[in-house]
């Protein structure tokens, strides 16, 4: 048990070591020697558990659908802007998922190993489904049609705000596409329930680990 647990952690250890890699490179550019070093493992282990470097951002990008963070709420609708608030926190923190970002707009990544943005399109096209059957948003809107839409505007919006001079803050940038998308979405009684706030994100990520972090104290 105890080595099948060292060998997820390496695991671990060279993923993020590569998402690090292809995120400040990109794909191309990225190279087995620098991920060797900042995983610091020998490159046995490497090809013990990646076969490739092409199978490394494959790796990564399997990463990069994630509802972590994401805990039930009174409205499904309140679940999408969760779902994406955490992300807005996780992303600039966790190189693995800004990697998948990476990976998804560099063009020969891409042609390679497509995206994970029709994933994405299908989880909040499944949130706002639910939100419509319980009658949270406007009669107009169609789910599939809003979930592209929306993971559009959200990858648009991270790109621009990582590429401007003084970088906003992605939570706050995410916030305020949400006050100006939600008023075509969610109906008023809805809409004035739902929080969008900054920090929601923050708060979301800090709340889920509490259980993960009094049972590992439980644990020693």
């Amino acid at each position: 048990m105890a080595q099948q647990e060292r060998g997820i952690r390496t695991q671990r250890a060279i993923l993020e070591a590569a998402a690090s890699v292809f995120d400040e490179f990109g794909y191309e550019a990225a190279t087995i020697a620098e991920i060797l070093k900042r995983a610091q493992v020998t490159k046995g282990a490497l090809y013990f558990h990646f076969s490739s470097k092409e199978a490394l951002a494959r790796g990564v990008l399997d990463e990069a659908v994630t509802t972590d963070g994401v805990l039930p709420q009174a409205f499904r609708l309140q679940e999408l802007v969760d779902t994406a608030m955490a992300l807005a926190h996780r992303l600039p923190r966790e190189p693995l998922l800004s990697a998948s970002i990476r990976l998804s707009v560099d063009r020969t990544a891409r042609t390679m190993f497509g995206t994970r943005w029709p994933d994405w399109i299908a989880l909040l096209a499944g949130q706002l489904q639910e939100a419509k059957e319980n009658g949270e948003v406007l009669p107009h809107v169609v789910p599939a049609d809003t979930a592209r839409l929306l993971v559009g505007a959200w990858t648009g919006v991270q790109l621009v705000a990582e590429a401007l001079p003084d970088q906003p803050a992605l939570e706050s940038e995410i916030a305020q596409l949400f006050d100006h998308l939600l008023p075509g979405i969610a109906v008023p009684a809805v809409l004035a329930r739902l929080d969008t706030s900054a920090d929601r994100g923050a708060r979301l990520v800090a709340e889920a680990a509490q259980p993960a972090a009094e049972h590992a104290a439980a644990a020693r």
